[in-house]
């Protein structure tokens, strides 16, 4: 497992718990994929 994987999915863990917080967790983890994604190009392009 690459660490921009580690990332990704850590970012879908906290959506989701967020989401569940609110009762619907598929928008949390949506918007915690979409954030992932922006951290892993951030995080690719500075190596």
């Amino acid at each position: 497992m690459k660490q921009d994987d580690i990332i990704i999915y850590g970012c879908v863990i906290i959506g989701a718990g967020v989401g569940l917080t609110l009762d619907n967790a598929f928008p949390g983890v949506l918007i915690g994929l979409g954030t992932g994604y922006l951290l892993k190009t951030l995080f690719r392009k500075e190596e």
